[in-house]
């Protein structure tokens, strides 16, 4: 376990890599005292800087959904974040490639909630209860802490999951109106399919991963709040981007597509 101090050491860190656009060494090999507890609770530190500024928390995202890559990160569960206003962008719209460190693009589903939602105890039925409607989305992930060999879930948790960018798509559904089990996914580069997966990626449901959230947040006296936006997790492998790539995330299931840009 961590001291207070070396934790808000580390969250002034890479709450500072977020404006230098930089990254710092992985944690765990520098800490080997780091526990899963003290990577959460340099996230909050980090949050709390950025709220501090006037940022706000959107929604959360869930990360290491499937069981490859828990076993990659040396989890046995997955991992979330919260998710801050300057990390959603418009749809069809673009960034430089330049502005992020180490970029990966994701396709998700978003359960944008209609009712506060408060684990522990919560099931599926409770996130259709409270969920208004699902979007399609592309995720950007990045990394403060730097990706490399050796990096494990306690490295992403400090890093905001490694959470860097939303990109919702238009096209809202009601979960009563489709199989949130089995919508099929597409993420094209440049016109060229990439990756395909399928939402059964997710937990076997993206509702578990939901549940599995708003139980684990209870943990840290944290619930879903009125027009939270919740990324499920990924269908498919993250893939890397390159400047002059161009995205478009292909859903079934009357979802349609989600695109963006990096310059």
């Amino acid at each position: 376990m961590l001291t207070e101090q070396v934790r808000q050491d580390i969250a002034a860190d890479i709450y500072r890599c977020f404006g230098e656009k930089s990254q710092v060494p992985l944690l765990n090999p520098r800490f080997p005292e780091i526990e899963m507890e003290d990577a959460y609770r340099i996230q909050e530190k980090v949050v709390q800087q950025f709220r501090e500024k006037g940022h706000k928390v959107r929604g959360y995202k869930i990360g290491l959904t499937s069981r490859p890559m828990q076993e990659m990160a040396n989890s046995t569960e997955p991992d979330y974040s919260a998710m801050l206003d300057f990390m959603f962008y418009p749809e069809a719209g673009e960034s430089p490639r330049s502005d992020w460190q180490q970029p990966l693009v994701e396709i998700e589903m978003a359960f944008v909630m209609k009712e506060r939602l408060a684990g522990p105890g919560i099931n599926v039925a409770d996130v259709i209860r409270a969920t208004d409607f699902v979007l399609p989305a592309i995720e950007i992930v990045d990394f403060r802490v730097a990706y490399g060999p050796g990096m494990d879930v306690r490295d992403t948790i400090a890093d905001l999951a490694a959470v860097g960018g939303v990109i919702l798509g238009g096209n809202p559904l009601d979960l009563r109106d489709i199989d949130i089990r089995n919508i099929q996914g597409s993420l094209e580069i440049n016109g060229e399919v990439r990756e395909q997966g399928n939402s059964v990626a997710v937990l076997g449901n993206p509702l578990n991963a939901v549940a599995w959230l708003a139980n684990k947040l209870a943990d840290f006296g944290v619930a879903f709040e009125p027009g939270d936006v919740i990324l499920s997790g990924s269908f498919l492998r993250a893939v890397p981007v390159a400047a002059g790539d161009e995205l478009v995330a292909r859903f079934d299931s009357g979802f349609g597509d989600v695109s963006f840009t990096f310059t």
